[in-house]
């Protein structure tokens, strides 16, 4: 049978089950021997913050929550001042804190996550994706390169530099 896989915003109530995700991804990443996501942030209130101000958004499987991700429009201060330039300057969609529920890891749904993203952006009429990861987040430059962005430059967020890679869709 096949699976029921969709995108939605998050609800208060869900906010322990989307910290306990992003737990796993802080470890995952310490494991992998990163230092990303290891200097407290993100925090359980980061995310109760992304999800009051309806930036909070869940992939599901068959109703059950199996990766989390923040998306904001056009607010990211930090891409104001890029080493390096921007493909476009109008408005936008960042992607951040993508986590994937350890029962759920290594099955391909970042891929699918960020197909839906693209469908959630053409459905606010925007046409530009933005998006920073770690130098050392392999993981996600390889999807981001698979996926078709574009390596823009350098950003400064959260206490270091990084990568910063945006897509054009229409």
């Amino acid at each position: 049978m096949e699976q029921k896989i969709e995108l939605r915003m998050a609800e208060l109530p869900e906010v322990d089950k989307i910290w306990e995700i992003i737990q796993q991804a802080i470890e995952r990443r310490k494991s992998e021997g990163s230092d990303q996501w290891q200097n407290g942030y993100p925090n359980r209130d980061t995310i109760h913050s992304d999800v009051t101000k309806k930036f909070g958004y869940v992939l599901t499987v068959d109703d059950e929550i199996a990766v989390y991700t923040a998306l904001i429009m056009n607010d990211e201060p930090a891409y104001s001042s890029i080493e390096g330039a921007w493909l476009s300057d109008g408005e936008f969609v960042v992607i951040h804190r993508v986590a994937v529920d350890e029962k759920f890891h290594g099955k391909g749904l970042v891929k699918i996550l960020f197909d839906k993203i693209e469908d959630f952006t053409r459905a606010q009429d925007i046409h530009s994706l933005k998006v920073d990861t770690n130098f050392d987040n392999i993981a996600m430059l390889k999807i981001l390169e698979n996926k078709g962005y574009s390596y823009c430059g350098e950003v400064m967020l959260a206490g270091g530099m990084r990568k910063a890679f945006e897509k054009i869709i229409f």
